[in-house]
């Protein structure tokens, strides 16, 4: 019996953006643009990569890893995203929120490790472009992605289980537009101080530290790149950088918002919004600098 109730919740309710019913088709409308572009132009890359084989080099590469990753974080979350706002089916069995948690962390995770370990592809090619071969031979780059997959992986795994290990015994509405983490959290019946301690500190040693040594190594790679004789050579080492700084900046950014902000803080209706929108855009400034790139090679050729 006592196991029943702590069981007693079979499903949540996502309240979405219940609050500005007015607004509900402009938003179908935007966010399923955002998603289709997003799935076009990522899968314009993987494509493009897997097909040119003068792209199968570390940087390009691990490109398509975050393509994937970017692909499949918006499969998770944007198909139930558009379903709410266009209908009026908002619940979400209990295991299909709990997927939606694992896969949002997994792939969340998977892409902060990714964008970390293409900041170190950039500084060895830039600031070592004579030992780059030897620095990201195929061993390390392999060592990389996999790690990178694994880290994932594995925050998925501790950090989800633990959520649900806690009690529902409701309410059940979930206020937002999916299963994210300090959302679900918000509606256990146990204390959750200790969970607390424990994401904050991951969340810090996943998102801000990495995001400072990103930008360590972009000083230093700004000051290699300054140190060039050839404005050319300056103008190429900038393009190929500009991008993944961007994506970095508007991805750790976001995640910032969502999971390292106190929960007094947290204020739903903004960031709704806002994280779906900006998710869609890293895409863009890579695929810009990967036709860039592969017009220099085909002029060069």
């Amino acid at each position: 019996m006592k196991r029943q109730n702590q069981s007693s919740v079979v499903e949540f309710i996502l309240l979405g953006f219940s609050n500005f019913p007015e607004l509900q088709e402009q938003l179908f409308g935007v966010f399923l643009a955002v998603y289709l572009v997003t799935l076009m132009g990522n899968a314009i890359i993987i494509i493009i990569i897997s097909l040119e084989h003068s792209l199968h080099v570390p940087m390009y590469l691990f490109l398509q890893n975050l393509s994937v990753v970017d692909v499949s974080f918006s499969a998770v979350i944007m198909p139930q995203m558009l379903v709410v706002l266009s209908t009026e089916k908002t619940s979400i069995s209990f295991v299909s929120c709990f997927a939606q948690m694992y896969f949002i962390l997994f792939f969340g995770g998977t892409e902060c490790f990714l964008l970390g370990a293409m900041a170190y592809d950039r500084y060895a090619a830039i600031c070592h472009p004579l030992s780059y071969p030897v620095i990201m031979n195929k061993s390390v780059f392999m060592k990389l992605l996999i790690i990178s997959w694994a880290l994932g992986f594995m925050l998925g795994t501790v950090q989800t289980s633990w959520v649900f290990s806690f009690p529902f015994c409701g309410p059940n509405e979930i206020n937002h537009i999916s299963c994210e983490t300090p959302a679900v959290l918000e509606l256990a019946c146990a204390d959750t101080f200790l969970f607390e301690i424990y994401a904050f500190t991951g969340t810090v040693l996943i998102i801000i530290v990495p995001f400072v040594l990103i930008l360590l190594s972009y000083i230093r790679i700004l000051f290699a790149i300054l140190k060039m004789p050839s404005t050319t050579g300056r103008q190429k080492a900038f393009s190929t950088c500009a991008s993944h700084l961007t994506s970095v900046t508007l991805f750790y950014g976001t995640a910032s918002m969502t999971y390292i902000q106190p929960k007094s803080g947290y204020s739903p209706e903004t960031k709704k919004v806002i994280k779906q929108q900006i998710k869609g855009w890293p895409f863009n400034f890579w695929r810009e600098n990967l036709f860039h790139v592969g017009a220099e090679k085909s002029r060069s050729l």
